[in-house]
């Protein structure tokens, strides 16, 4: 990658249902990446339909934006097919709605085989740490990867070379 400095924004399927990124789902957060620092990085401002409380932010949605940013820092630096096998989340302080958010991720220096560790954090616009999570996540073995949509794989295939484009910039 050349890319090392400056913002610069990471391309998404099309017309895709996920809850975190999809554009199609008319209740999702349509969450939209870029690339910053050797980070895969998202601006958001939760509506008070994201509450959990008064005007708190729900931490399972915010738990959501910490395993999306990180599943894209794994499709953006490792190009690579996955899950979430597990992860752990800490809440600093509480998170209101309405208020401009920033979510990092980005992928560890890691030695295992088939597997991959990953940690985000969720800021204010002060830069206050408000969440933190970590994540292991497992790329999909050969048998798991058939039982993906070939459909599927193709836009893969797509997003990977057009992340591989942005980044070569």
């Amino acid at each position: 990658m050349n890319a090392s400095t400056g913002r610069i924004p990471l391309p998404k399927i099309s017309a895709y249902r996920c809850f975190a990124c999809g554009t199609a789902n008319p209740i999702g957060l349509k969450m939209s990446f870029y690339y910053e620092n050797d980070q895969v990085c998202s601006d958001i401002v939760l509506s008070e339909n994201h509450a959990g409380w008064e005007t708190t932010a729900h931490g399972g949605i915010l738990s959501t934006l910490l395993d999306e940013v990180m599943g894209w820092a794994v499709i953006t630096f490792r190009r690579a097919l996955f899950v979430t096998r597990k992860m752990e989340v800490r809440y600093l302080r509480p998170v209101e709605v309405g208020v401009p958010l920033t979510v990092r991720g980005a992928v560890e220096p890691s030695p295992e085989q088939g597997r991959c560790k990953v940690k985000a954090t969720i800021s204010d616009a002060e830069g206050r740490l408000l969440v933190r999570g970590w994540a292991e996540m497992a790329y999909l073995s050969e048998k798991r990867l058939a039982s993906v949509p070939e459909k599927l794989h193709e836009k893969m295939a797509r997003l990977f070379e057009q992340i591989e484009q942005a980044l070569a910039v």
